[in-house]
């Protein structure tokens, strides 16, 4: 093979390598830019959504501080928030209450 032929393929395989890097580049840049929050210059504070505690998530705590010997405080929380029954608490007490709930015996 001639010195031209070779250095004519070396050539040829770093542009293919230069257009691979090019590309992946491109990829990558549409990946972040796609996942990235668009800051603007009117939107300073963007709320954060809270998230939302379930029945479930609430019953299972009490639970288990019912089962830690603190029945009474749980039936207590219980009243504090207007019901007899989980079941009957309003959902958007929900976070409040498990706060209180969550320190029982911790404190």
């Amino acid at each position: 093979m001639s010195k031209m032929s070779e250095i004519s393929q070396v050539v040829n395989e770093l542009r293919r390598c230069g257009e691979l890097l090019i590309g992946i580049s491109e990829s990558l840049t549409e990946l972040f830019s796609s996942s990235e929050p668009k800051a603007s210059t009117n939107e300073s504070h963007v709320p954060v959504p809270e998230k939302v505690i379930t029945l479930e998530e609430v019953r299972s705590v009490l639970s288990e501080k019912s089962r830690d010997g603190y029945t009474a405080e749980v039936r207590s929380l219980l009243l504090k928030y207007g019901a007899e029954k989980l079941s009957e608490i309003s959902p958007a007490k929900y976070p409040a209450l498990l706060t209180e709930a969550e320190v029982l015996g911790n404190g």
